[in-house]
């Protein structure tokens, strides 16, 4: 085994790191081609990057929750194969950029000492977990969701039914109705609930945000905790054969619910949950080794300072005497120096169970009361004490034209530059209002715009032959509670460079009009959207452009739009070749579940060989290929002499999945048959040179 993987004692994590390694060899010496080895290094967190050359490393921690060890671990990593830059997510990922391909082997093997994954960070996979920071501390949850979510994030991460999904799918856990988690915009969301004493979940299904956003569905007002697992699986089985392959814009489990209805969709899963071979998880109550809670001791003042970063920067948990501390990092972005020195402030003053926030922040959990006034002088002397966690100048921004693919425009840029107009003329706002302000470079919405009370999206118009960058202005998104949010409205576009103007006359009028202790959402809707229209529009006149706007925020030079390929739902061209090489490789991975003992994965590894030779065939004729099931129905009908070869139809081999208890015995036959499919398909296909 290679030394550097020497260290990490679980072999299928070990496999996992030496495959990437193999499959990175065989890619630059031109064995596999481009297509065949994206997939692969999506699945395990190496995304391209917008300078070529170099990656991109997304890290996976469920419910972004970390030790200090962890976060060590991380600045090591990053010091040693990326630029020192830890970039928080708004999944509660950490991102590492400009890492060359070669290292990010060695890179996971590293993290992995310390039970960090990058496994199924991107591409067409159950991704992050996410969950609320307040998780476990807040007073008004009905009970810690914590471990139900871990066991979730762990059942899911390499299961087979999974792997190869149409499209991403995002799971989020809320603490409480008040839903900072925003269950409401993932495909699958679960808010705690207590009924007569028995734990469970509301459960909402199928939202979603991008360019066509879409609120879930609720499901179920309790659904036992028992029962949550299992509904997953069988709802992920459904997207899996029924959701679309083909058109990207239209693949995500939003779209197969607003195609064939809610109530159909979950006929399908009523059927799925027939064939499971478990029907109840039973999940843990509460995690191992949870510290124990001590008395605590009387606050000692502090100075005006401390006093205003504890009234805006505190909460008081559950757990009496103890608070939780929100520490705000600007555009999500921390050094390697800065996180090392936090990593040290943890082991001194919580109990090492703190969390990344999803508005790209952190939130140091289990402070004693006895010990805030030495973190504070702790967090000052390394610039971490900023007041504003989750508030106006707490601003979320994702990457934009810095690295990612699919950068319109400059989110960091003009994120510093709101983040300073309203440090310096809007403080009372910061501890008085809580307004939110989300920035996404392109309608993808990884920055989350549309879920905003102000959000902004980069674009570009035209000025005679040229083109500058400009910014997409949206109000009055916002979570509601319980499951339910509003998207924002589209008011109008402007130069990027005219941003600060529009909010601070937002800003303004805001402070001018709003009446007692009116939210921004209901000001807004007081207010309406053609009130805004009318009155911003005068910042989207093209007439009056100056030389800088043509200057994105954040660079020097003149703007060019160049857009890449993007690559977060692990975009593929289905070639014969490869699909027949996926195909193999399925069939290679039944096999080996089924040597390990792992029947239920080797059936479903089997599946999946099936499905991916069959589509290969099937590329030369005139027929829908864009679901498991148009392909399964297809097969028989494209290709009658396979029923004739093989003694039976290729439908009836397929749907045996759905109809049987997944016994050894099966398990062997099933995967038998199918790798005799693959090579009959194999042969046809060579036969006809398609």
């Amino acid at each position: 085994m290679k030394s550097f993987i020497s260290e990490i004692e679980n072999p299928i994590v070990a496999k996992d790191i030496l495959e990437l390694e193999e499959k990175i060899h065989a890619f630059q010496n031109k064995t596999v081609d481009e297509e065949k080895f994206r997939s692969l290094r999506l699945a395990r967190g190496v995304y391209g990057q917008r300078q070529q050359g170099v990656q991109m490393v997304r890290i996976k921690l469920p419910l972004g929750k970390f030790s200090a060890q962890q976060l060590l671990r991380i600045c090591n990593v990053a010091d040693t194969y990326s630029n020192g830059i830890l970039h928080l997510t708004t999944r509660q990922d950490i991102q590492l950029h400009y890492v060359q391909l070669n290292h990010t082997p060695k890179l996971w093997a590293e993290l992995e000492k310390d039970a960090i994954t990058l496994r199924e960070a991107c591409g067409n996979t159950v991704r992050n977990v996410t969950a609320s920071v307040f998780t476990g501390v807040n007073p008004n949850e009905a009970f810690d969701a914590t471990p139900v979510a871990l066991t979730f994030f762990d059942y899911f991460l390499r299961n087979p039914i999974c792997q190869d999904l149409g499209r991403k799918f995002k799971v989020a856990f809320s603490c409480s109705p008040a839903d900072y988690a925003m269950t409401f915009v993932h495909d699958l969301g679960f808010i705690p609930v207590l009924d007569k004493g028995r734990k469970g979940f509301r459960v909402v299904l199928g939202g979603g945000i991008g360019s066509q956003p879409m609120p879930a569905i609720k499901i179920y007002d309790f659904l036992p905790v028992e029962k949550i697992i299992p509904f997953s699986e069988a709802v992920l089985r459904v997207f899996e054969r029924y959701g679309e392959r083909n058109k990207r814009n239209k693949a995500r489990l939003k779209f197969l619910i607003q195609q064939i209805g809610i109530d159909t969709f979950l006929a399908h899963v009523r059927e799925e949950q027939k064939t499971l071979s478990t029907h109840s998880i039973a999940l843990p109550d509460r995690i191992l080794k949870k510290p124990k809670y001590e008395a605590f001791e009387k606050q000692p003042l502090g100075n005006d300072d401390f006093l205003r970063w504890k009234e805006n920067n505190l909460y008081k948990q559950k757990q009496q005497g103890y608070y939780a501390v929100g520490i705000a990092i600007a555009n999500g972005n921390i050094t390697s120096d800065n996180a090392r020195q936090l990593a040290e402030i943890i082991r001194l003053y919580t109990r090492d169970d703190n969390r990344l926030s999803q508005s790209q922040s952190i939130l140091l959990r289990d402070v004693k009361e006895a010990h805030l006034l030495a973190l504070y002088y702790a967090l000052k002397k390394n610039n971490l004490h900023r007041t504003g966690f989750h508030k106006v100048n707490d601003i979320v921004a994702c990457p934009g034209t810095d690295t990612c693919n699919l950068g319109i425009a400059s989110s960091t840029g003009l994120a510093k530059a709101l983040k300073k107009m309203i440090e310096v003329e809007f403080r009372p706002f910061i501890e008085n209002n809580d307004i939110s302000i989300k920035i996404s470079g392109c309608m993808n919405a990884c920055g989350q715009h549309t879920l905003a009370h102000i959000g902004f999206q980069g674009m570009t118009i035209k000025s005679g032959a040229q083109i500058a960058p400009a910014t997409q202005v949206l109000m009055g998104g916002g979570v509601l509670g319980n499951g339910n949010g509003r998207f924002a409205d589209k008011i109008l576009k402007v130069p990027a460079k005219r941003v600060p103007l529009v909010l601070r006359w937002i800003l303004k009028d805001f402070e001018k009009f709003h009446q007692k202790g009116e939210s921004f959402l209901s000001y807004y809707e007081r207010k309406t959207k053609e009130y805004f229209y009318h009155n911003l529009k005068k910042y989207s006149v093209l007439k009056t452009l100056e030389a800088e706007d043509f200057v994105d925020w954040g660079v020097q030079e003149k703007y060019r739009k160049a857009i890449g390929i993007g690559e977060c739902a692990g975009v593929r061209v289905d070639l014969v070749q490869t699909l027949l090489f996926d195909a193999k490789e399925s069939g290679r991975q039944a096999m080996a579940c089924l040597n390990d003992g792992i029947i239920k994965d080797a059936v479903y590894h089997a599946y999946n060989a099936s499905i991916r030779a069959a589509k290969a065939i099937l590329t030369q004729f005139e027929v829908k290929l864009n679901t498991h099931t148009a392909i399964i129905n297809a097969f028989d009908v494209a290709i009658p002499e396979f029923k004739t070869d093989k003694k039976g139809t290729f439908k009836e081999h397929i749907l045996k999945i759905k109809d049987y208890n997944i016994t050894t015995r099966f398990a062997q036959d099933f995967i038998k048959k199918s790798l005799s499919i693959i090579t009959w398909i194999e042969n046809h296909c060579h036969a006809k040179t398609i």
